[in-house]
This record gives C-alpha cells, structure tokens and sequence, in this order.
C-alpha cells in the first residue's frame, strides 16, 4: 500500500536534547528513557516499536514498520488492524477500512478490526457504528474504547439517558476512562454547568467537549473548548484544525488562516485543513454588498445578477420573521452564496445531516448559487428562507433548540412563504408513511445524525415540517415560539411535549401518524398504481401516442398530484396536448406544474409562451418572476420579462431585469443598455436613463431609437 502524505519526522536535535534529558532522570527512569529511544533509533521489528513510532509521530517510519509487519506476518490480524488504526489517524479511512476488513477475513470476530469500523463509521455519521462497537464489545467486553464510543454516539443522537449509561459503563471498566468522563462533564456543560466534577482536564476529553458543541451549533463554546485541548497538547492538530473551521464560521478568517497554516506547516494535511485553506484563498473572488439588515457574499461574476434578488429576499424574510418570531436581530446576517458547489460543501464540514442546498452558523449562512446546480435542481430562495429561520430560532435558544425541531421550523417556513415553494412529499416519503418507518418524535434527532438508512435524512426532514405543520394547526404559532423558548431554558423534549401540548409524546405520536396519514392517503395507497402507469405514459410518449399518454395521464394524474420531479405527468400531458394543436389544455396542465411547485425552467417558460400568445400577459410575467426564484441564470429569461412587465406599466420590475440582463454582457449590448433606459424613463429616473443612452450610443453611434429618446431628455 502506498502512504501518500509526505510525513515529517523528528530532527537529529530533538533526540540529542532527549537524551541530554535522560541523563538527569534516576537510573530506573534512564533505562526506560533508552529503551523509548531504542525504539526510536533502531529499525522496528515489533508491534509495540511501530506503535511507539506511531506515537512519537513518526509516521513515515511507522508505516514502513507496519507494512513489514504485515507482510511477514501475512495471517496475523493484530498488524493490520494496528496499521489500519494509523491510516485512519492520518485521514486515509478507505485505505484503514481495507485493512480492517482483511482483518476480520482472518480472524472473523477480531473486536479490534471491528471497532476500528465502528470508529470509521462514526467520523462518518454512519448508522451501523453502533452495531459495529457492539460487536467489539461482545468478542472484547473489556474493550472500553467500544463503550466509550456507544456513549459518545448515544450523545450524538440527543438521547442523555443511555449516554450517561454507556459512559458509566466505560468508567467501570476504567476509572481513568478519558472519554467517559468527557461524555459525562460534556452533558452538564451543554446544561450550562461551567465546572462539572466530570471534567476530564485531558486534551482529548476537551476536543470531545468541542465537537458536541459544534454539533449543537453552539460555536463560540466549541471554539472554547478546542483552544482548552490545545493549550494541554499545542500538537493535537485534528483540534486545532476543527477550531480553526469554527472560526471561519464565525467569520474569523484571519485566525482561522493562520491555525489552518499552522496544521499544514507540522503535517496535519488532512482534507478539511487543505479544503479550508483553498476555500479561504477564494475568498478574493468575492464581493460584500450591504443591505438594510445583511451582508451579501457574492462571487464576482454573478453578483451584478444576483445581488437584487438575494437582498430584496433576505430583507422580506428578516422583516418577516422579526415580526413572526417577535425578536430583533442585533446584527446583520451575513450570506454567503457559492457558484461552486465544492466550496460550498467545505463550508459544511463535519456537520451530519445537512441537506446539500445551506446551511447557518448563528448570524452567518452559507449556501449554493443557482449557477452552481442543474438548472431548476433547487429552488434558491426556498432555501434561503429556510436557513434564515435558523437564525432566529438558534438564536432565540442559543442554539439549544435540538436538529429535528429547528430543521422542521425551517421546512415549515418554505410553504408558509409560499405554498409553491419547499419539496413536495416524495417517493421515499411514502414509503416511510406505508411502511411505518417513521420515527417518534423523541428519538427525531437520529434520522438526522445517524440515519438508519440513506434516504432517512430526507425523510426526517419532511416529518419534522409536518410535526409543525401540525403543532401549528392544532396549537397554534405561539405554542411553536413556547416550545422555543422552553428549549431555551434547557428542557427536553418529553417534557416540552408534555408541557406545552399536553399529551404524552407516544399520544402525540398516534394522533401525528394520523394527521399525516390523512394528508397522504391517497398517493401511499395508489403508489404502486400510479408508479406503473407514470412507464405506460412515458411509453406512449417515446411512441408519439399523444392519445394514450392523454388517457392514461389523467387516469393516473391525481393519484399522487405533489410528483412534479424529472418526467411528471403534467409535463407529459401538456407535450401531448401542443402536439394535438390543443393549447388551452396544455396550459391547464403546465398551470397545475407551476402551482403545485414544478421547477423544470424548460417547462415554465413554454408554458409563459403559451401564455403571451393567448394573450395573457399578466400571468406569463407571473410565470417568469416565479422562475427568478429557482433559476435566473438565463439572459433570455430577463429580457421577456423585461419586455413584459414594461408594457404592462412595471417599470421598476422591468428596470431590474433589464439589468440583470446586462449583467450577462450581452451580444447586442447597445440594445440591453437601451432597454433599461426606456425602462429608467418610464420610473421617472431621467439621470439613469441619459446615462444607459450613452453607453448605448458609444456601442453603436447610429442608433437611432437611442439617439432619438437621448434628444427627448436633453430638451
């Protein structure tokens, strides 16, 4: 196997000044010391010298030892797994997945090899970690690494009962247990408990304090904590690496420069250090544009285009949710918009459970660009309504809120922006619905940290907006900002279920199921039914029978109406209609796409042609301003709204796409300058106008439309 990182290893100095050291040690210590060092100094022969190589952080030499290891040893499940242990220290997991595996073909029940899984697959958010420990546990019941894993993974998914367990579990079978005793000191810290008699005082015991701060969004303390584990060990580079990225989420990026170089200049060259130091360095493409209440982030090649758009939402939904959530933001929201989407997902992390559209760190989000996604792939203002409600339910509660409640606030909120807006109940929502799979809303939170399956997240988002689409409905607003503020004082959510709902959380789960069900029934009941008519319709379709997919289409149409992904039956009837000359009915059903929430731009813009010839202006703007929302990334899209929304008298609204279009430098410049001028004159802004006529007469002197409206001005 090939060891890729270029590994530092200690110089000539450094072991001279140990032994000079040595020498002032009492002669029991000495022997010891010049053991250590002959371990050091002499080609590793043993398991133990490797992993004193390994410990010395030499790791160049402790690969090779280990690699001789193996391949003398060929059947011996010890050297792998002890190798596999330093490829997954040093940010290589397949490579120390491999050899966790060859382990267990040797020796099928090694507790080592499987907790070396169960440790990969929890850096992962993995389901099957804790299977995993348990199957470490059960061929080593003394394996305390395994218990201490159960409970950090039982802390992790929010369930305080059984990570206290796991972690008392680990303290008997260690007193000393580092990790025990940092779950246990973690949980009062996250109470506000500032001096636990838990407290670990070890650097690794702080680093696990951080990491569930940052899993609770809490950063300020997590940062904390991680300059606490570094003060005891200035080497523990995984935490100075992931305080560093914490810093970058609160803004900080000077320091979070400077600790990030600080890892890559002593070795510590994992991804997330090299990704952040890129992501950092890109910074230099950005632009900041102000608005009343944020800061905008923008790639300076689509903040011209952008910037309208996103700062007229981000200041409709801040004002909104002041009102709605009856707080006042104390600073502007910072947002962060990337046209690449790798950048994007650098800024995310470690963090498990994200939805790969945004994500908010306090007064900060971070999201995709249209630009950076398959054309109607996502709707972009949906998003950054829903992570603008993260602000302020994180900081209405400190960020104390747990996942599932904060995320289902958000999915609410889509709709509640607009009922076209937000994901529609999908395929594998209905099969959660159908086969009872899911989960009670205090065990909520683990669809999200650590999902059973892999459509669970997505699931768990749509089961937490209809729990508050429910709340909300049944209870009322105000009983969602209650439950809020309980959270904020520290209450879990039994009780908060308890208190403000009144029924026990297994009754509120019955009456759940059966709000959902409702809502549902028809589309999980004729799934089945409506899956094999949708091949019928898209076989009549390839074969140009227009009447088969018409009969068939509506047969199966209102089935499952919320379908309006890739190949829906609205698109297909509509196709099958204009092929019949039937324009009317095309337009009845490219009307219940958009409605419903179809995003296909392809689509939108046919059915606002439609529109325009049968002479309904209005509503073909309407289309088109819709489209600004999910994709306006498209020059054509501005100019016919433009043209548009200017004959209908919208001056202001015509001005805004006309220069989004020149944003795009468009081919006929001189035209799209002129265009925003008439549009400037007709807002009453006569300076703006004279001065798009010029720029439009120094492309083209001999421009006469533009000539002529520059005379009219200048009289």
């Amino acid at each position: 196997m090939k060891w890729y990182p270029p590994w530092r290893t200690h110089s000539c100095v450094q072991r001279s000044h140990s032994c000079e050291r040595a020498s002032l040690l009492s002669p029991f210590l000495q022997l010891a010391v010049l053991a250590l060092l002959a371990a050091l100094i002499l080609p590793a022969q043993t398991l133990e010298q490797a992993k004193t190589l390994q410990k010395a952080r030499r790791y160049q030499e402790a690969n090779d030892a280990f690699k001789k290891l193996v391949a003398d040893h060929p059947e011996n499940a010890d050297y792998r797994v002890a190798w596999g242990r330093l490829y997954l220290e040093h940010w290589q997991p397949d490579i120390a997945g491999d050899l966790f595996e060859e382990a267990l073909k040797i020796k099928p029940d090694d507790a080592g090899a499987f907790l070396g899984l169960a440790l990969l697959q929890a850096e992962r958010f993995g389901s099957s970690a804790s299977e995993l420990a348990h199957k470490a546990l059960k061929s080593d019941p003394h394996l305390v690494e395994a218990q201490e894993l159960l409970a950090r993974l039982a802390l992790e998914d929010n369930n305080d009962a059984l990570a206290r367990d796991e972690a008392h579990k680990a303290l008997e079978m260690d007193a000393n247990s580092v990790q025990g005793k940092a779950i246990l000191a973690t949980m009062d810290w996250l109470a506000d408990k500032k001096d636990s008699s838990w407290d670990p005082h070890d650097a690794r015991g702080y680093e696990t304090g951080a990491h569930f701060f940052m899993l609770n969004r809490r950063y300020p303390e997590s940062i904390e904590f991680y300059r606490k584990a570094i003060a005891l060990d200035p080497e523990l580079y995984t935490a100075r690496s992931q305080m560093a990225i914490n810093l970058m989420r609160l803004g900080q990026d000077e320091e979070a420069y400077t600790q990030l170089k600080y890892c890559w200049d002593h070795g510590f060259q994992d991804s997330a250090t090299k990704n952040t130091l890129t992501l950092i360095d890109s910074y230099k493409n950005f632009v900041s544009i102000e608005t009343p209440h944020a800061i905008l982030k923008l790639n300076k090649k689509e903040a011209d285009l952008l910037g309208p758009y996103v700062g007229a939402e981000a200041e409709r939904a801040i004002t909104t949710y002041e009102k709605k959530y009856k707080i006042k933001l104390d600073r502007k929201v910072q947002v962060e918009v990337y046209p690449d989407h790798e950048d994007f997902a650098v800024r995310t992390l470690g963090m498990p459970g994200l939805g790969a559209l945004g994500v908010t760190f306090g007064y900060s989000i971070a999201m995709d660009s249209p630009s950076g996604r398959t054309p109607g792939e996502f709707h972009w203002a949906s998003t950054l309504w829903h992570e603008m409600s993260h602000v302020f339910t994180l900081t209405m509660t400190n960020s104390k809120v747990p996942r599932w409640f904060t995320e289902g606030i958000a999915v609410h909120e889509e709709t509640a922006a607009s009922p076209e807006w937000g994901d529609r109940l999908g395929p594998e929502e209905i099969m959660a619905i159908k086969d009872y799979t899911l989960l009670p809303i205090a065990e909520l939170d683990r669809g999200f940290i650590h999902p059973s399956y892999p459509q669970q997240v997505v699931v768990s988002y749509f089961q937490g907006g209809k729990i508050c689409d429910f709340i909300t409905e049944k209870w009322g607003w105000d009983t969602i900002l209650a439950m809020l503020h309980d959270y904020a004082h520290g209450e879990e959510t039994p009780d908060v279920i308890r208190k403000e709902l009144k029924v026990e959380p297994a009754e509120f789960d019955k009456q759940f199921r059966v709000y959902v069900e409702a809502q549902t029934k028809t589309a999980v009941q004729h799934f089945t039914e409506w899956k094999d008519g949708l091949k019928k319709v898209a076989e009549f379709a390839k074969n140009k029978d227009n009447d088969g997919v018409i009969k068939e289409g509506l047969a199966i149409r209102d089935l499952y109406p919320d379908y309006v992904e890739a190949g829906s039956v609205y698109e297909f009837l509509a196709h099958a209609y204009l092929d019949k000359k039937d324009s009317a009915d095309a337009i009845d059903e490219l009307n219940r796409y958009a409605h419903i929430g179809g995003r296909n731009p392809a689509s939108l813009k046919l059915l606002a042609k439609e529109l325009t010839d049968a002479g309904k202006t209005k509503e073909a703007a309407d289309i088109l301003d819709r489209l600004n929302f999910i994709y306006p990334v498209d020059s054509d899209l501005h100019q016919k709204l433009g043209d548009l929304w200017f004959d209908q008298g919208n001056a202001a609204g015509a001005a805004r796409e006309f220069r989004a279009e020149l944003a795009y430098k468009p081919i006929d410049a001189a035209q799209a300058h002129f265009d925003l001028a008439r549009a400037y004159n007709a807002n009453h802004q006569p300076e703006q106008s004279k001065e798009e006529l010029i720029l439009s007469l120094e492309i083209a002197p001999g421009f006469k439309p533009a000539q002529k409206l520059l005379l009219q001005l200048s009289k």
